[in-house]
């Protein structure tokens, strides 16, 4: 952190939080700047409290307290350029309020917290024998441009995004259209968090109305939008050109290439940045047409947020409405099984008429398995809408190999070859009547896929989920702490955002300093698996981990391969509560409360083959107790990138009760030490015996939690149902001697599941109506194991699991 002002390093090398008398008072000004407009303040700090014996602060209105952050070492600075356009007036100054583009990449480039997370030269990545693609660092175009720059140069990639977004509801129209920034040096996984703040702010586009007829006002925006953008960008042009001196978060001095990588957008922004000279939008000077290695073909990758989810809401969706019909497609949404961390629409699908990208993303999971088998759901439809889906999830991998691209290439050819399907059976329809072609612009945007993956790597570190954040916290948060009016609050905003970016500066370099922890964000052995990305936790967890609630983040991913129980290959990580659910059962009142009657038999059969037919006396069925959970956690490393641990999942086992008439339980995969083979179970009981006083019990009754489970039965494999392309299982039940039906059990170790699943009915020509969320994984006969449910499961099955 670089003061420019001596008298304030001198002071500051004293106190840390100067101007501030203490880090105490500095954390009361943080906390009132980010959550009190300029007037609440005034007001808080005119409250009769102060106004006795008791302490107040040293600042005594708002205006002294902005000017004392104001003051503070901050990063590139604001200004403001008015611009007008001959013969064409307007209500109000078209004025760009915007900060110099090299030197906010300079600032990220050199920016300590991303220290163990930049990249600085291509490379190849070999599996095996393909070359993947997932960084930019890892593709062609990083090659191709380094191969034309001098010996010894860096590339900066820029990576831009962008969007118009109202910021008022209800009133009218303030809208704000801001132009962000982040470099490729930094790791995607750590730029695809908002939180990370890998991202900055650079620009908020003036939107005039022009004093013009109405055919001009968009050629005129799209002129004045690109004009912006050669004043912001213009040092950065002509470091493309000849390179810049700029120094990397280790403090080394680097000659660096500046070249606009990639642009994020919808189709409409794409568009205006992609202009043309030859009369498409009236823009005869786009902003990149002097930029060195700026290309449109390739800085404008297919985004997935807009490009395929919004794609599925806007035509897939309603062309499953037309076939299978509204009101059967909501019941059988509604009667899904619900899983803990998984969106369930309990109100069905086809109600909610603004639905954002993420509802159409978690519509998506289950439509095949919804749709399959409905009575105007052809296969061939079915088919098509599963290539789709298939192709999206495919685009989604942030890791590419060539045979993974031939696959999603392969993936689209089949939808192409299927989509007759969708117009035989009337799917397409407009205001107009039924539409017998495909004429869809984002539909021709995913042949570009395959193209961009190799030129600039993975898709998803482009796609648009962390500019729509940034949208939010940018601008419509921001405003809500303005005076509101509409002549100044977009200066408003960028004094909060300026403000926002100085304190977080502070803040970090106040706690290090205060306690004697350097500055340089050094690690001295990389870490076999990471659980953390953001990079400011991870730098305070590694130095001063008693400091780590000093900053609000995104909860850590808590990584349970530290401290839980792992699987026999350690590729998974088990948690359960150290209080169970309930801390005493005999095996009778477990038999009866989760309505499980065979489960003594199971339990001494377990007991008996894991001690080899000599089982103990020191526990038995007849006079044990148990200890049950209602449910335990899994947690697994990535598919793609093995050294991330993934979010844990929670598995439910709840026992039979009043809102669940047969208890509320997920689904497993399950491998067993003695085979290769994988089961599909569902979880009924999550239980351990416990010894008595005095007693000890063998290591297969207390080195984990055991559990009952009633497997499941493959019934068709995904060659047997092309259309659908997944397993389908069926439960399996047995007779006893008295002729009682009953679904048989058996007792696994905890260890021995390898994921969660979903289940998801077959529903038929005409889903029963007496199939609800609470029954639907009981009652049906049956289920399609989803290979949708997530990218992971996706990625595992789509290799032929089993």
């Amino acid at each position: 952190m670089e003061d420019h002002d001596p008298d304030q390093k001198r002071r500051r090398a004293i106190n840390p939080s100067y101007p501030f008398v203490d880090q105490a008072e500095w954390q009361l000004a943080e906390f009132i700047v980010q959550r009190l407009t300029k007037t609440d303040i005034n007001k808080f700090l005119k409250l009769d409290w102060f106004k006795t014996s008791r302490s107040r602060p040293s600042f005594k209105s708002a205006d002294q307290l902005f000017g004392w952050i104001d003051v503070l070492p901050s990063g590139p600075q604001w200004q403001s350029t008015t611009f007008e356009f001959i013969d064409y007036t307007t209500a109000r100054p078209m004025e760009l309020i915007w900060r110099d583009g090299l030197e906010v990449v300079k600032d990220l480039f050199a920016n300590p917290i991303f220290s163990n997370h930049m990249m600085y030269d291509p490379h190849l990545v070999m599996t095996g024998s393909e070359r993947e693609y997932g960084e930019f660092f890892t593709s062609e175009r990083a090659f191709t441009i380094q191969n034309d720059l001098p010996e010894g140069a860096t590339i900066v990639p820029i990576i831009l995004a962008s969007d118009k977004t109202p910021v008022t509801r209800m009133t009218g129209g303030l809208e704000m259209h801001p132009i962000f920034l982040t470099i490729g040096n930094i790791q995607s996984e750590v730029r695809m968090k908002a939180t990370a703040h890998a991202w900055r702010c650079i620009a908020f586009i003036p939107i005039p109305k022009f004093d013009a007829h109405a055919d001009y006002q968009t050629l005129l925006h799209a002129r004045l939008f690109h004009k912006c953008m050669d004043t912001i960008f213009a040092r950065c042009k002509v470091a493309t050109k000849i390179g810049e001196y700029m120094a990397d978060p280790m403090g080394y001095i680097r000659h660096c290439f500046t070249p606009l990588v990639a642009y994020t957008a919808d189709l409409p922004e794409a568009q205006l940045v992609a202009s043309k000279s030859l009369m498409l939008s009236g823009v005869h000077q786009p902003f990149w047409r002097d930029w060195r290695f700026a290309d449109p073909g390739y800085m404008l990758p297919g985004e997935l947020l807009h490009t395929c989810h919004k794609f599925f809401g806007d035509h897939a969706l309603k062309w499953c409405k037309e076939v299978v019909g509204e009101e059967e497609l909501d019941a059988c949404y509604k009667a899904h099984h619900k899983r803990v961390g998984t969106r369930h629409f309990g109100s069905g699908v086809s109600h909610i008429s603004q639905m954002t990208c993420r509802e159409h993303r978690d519509i998506e999971r289950t439509m095949i398995a919804t749709i399959a088998g409905a009575t105007n759901a052809t296969p061939d439809f079915v088919h098509a809408i599963r290539a789709l889906t298939e192709f999206f999830y495919q685009a989604q991998s942030p890791v590419h190999t060539d045979s993974s691209i031939a696959s999603m290439v392969q993936s689209l050819d089949e939808f192409h070859r299927l989509k007759q399907g969708i117009l035989d059976a009337g799917a397409r329809r407009g205001k107009r009547g039924t539409i017998d072609n495909f004429l869809i612009p984002k539909l021709e945007l995913f042949h570009s896929f395959a193209g961009s993956i190799r030129a600039l790597g993975g898709l998803i570190q482009y796609s648009a989920d962390v500019s729509e954040r940034l949208l939010i916290t940018h601008c419509k948060f921001p405003f809500e702490r303005t005076s509101r009016q509409a002549k100044s609050f977009t200066l408003q905003v960028v004094q909060i955002l300026n403000r926002d970016e100085t304190m977080q500066r502070f803040n970090l370099y106040t706690l290090l300093q205060t306690h004697g922890a350097p500055l340089v964000n050094a690690i001295a052995a990389e870490d076999d698996i990471v659980a953390e990305t953001d990079p400011t936790l991870a730098w305070i967890a590694r130095t001063l981990p008693s400091q780590q609630k000093r900053f609000h983040g995104p909860r850590p991913v808590r990584n349970h391969f530290i401290t839980g129980l792992l699987s026999a290959e350690a590729t998974a990580a088990f948690h359960v509560t150290v209080a169970p659910d309930r801390k005493s059962f005999t095996v009778p009142d477990l038999q009866y409360t989760y309505a499980l009657p065979d489960f003594a038999v199971a339990l001494t059969e377990y007991i008996s083959k894991s001690s080899q037919g000599a089982p103990t006396t020191s526990w038995t069925c007849r006079g044990g107790s148990v200890r049950t959970w209602n449910k335990f956690r899994i947690q697994l490393l990535s598919n793609f990138q093995s050294r991330v641990v993934m979010p844990s999942q929670i598995v439910q086992s709840y026992p039979p009760s009043e809102a669940f008439p047969f208890g509320n339980c997920d689904a497993v995969l399950v491998q067993l030490t003695e085979s290769n083979d994988v089961y599909i179970a569902q979880v009924r009981c999550v239980f351990q015996p416990t010894a008595k006083k005095g007693r000890t019990l063998p290591r297969y009754l207390e080195a984990a939690p055991l559990l009952y489970v009633q497997y499941f039965q493959i019934k068709a494999t995904p060659a047997d149902e092309p259309s659908v392309g997944m397993y389908r299982v069926k439960r399996i039940f047995h007779q006893d001697e008295t002729g009682r039906i009953f679904r048989p059990g058996s007792i696994i170790p905890l260890t021995a599941v390898t994921c969660a699943v979903e289940l998801v009915p077959v529903y038929g020509s005409k889903m029963n109506r007496t199939i609800t969320a609470a029954n639907s994984l009981e009652v049906c006969d049956d289920y399609y194991l989803n290979k949708f449910s997530d990218k992971e499961v996706f990625h595992t099955m789509h290799t032929d699991l089993m």
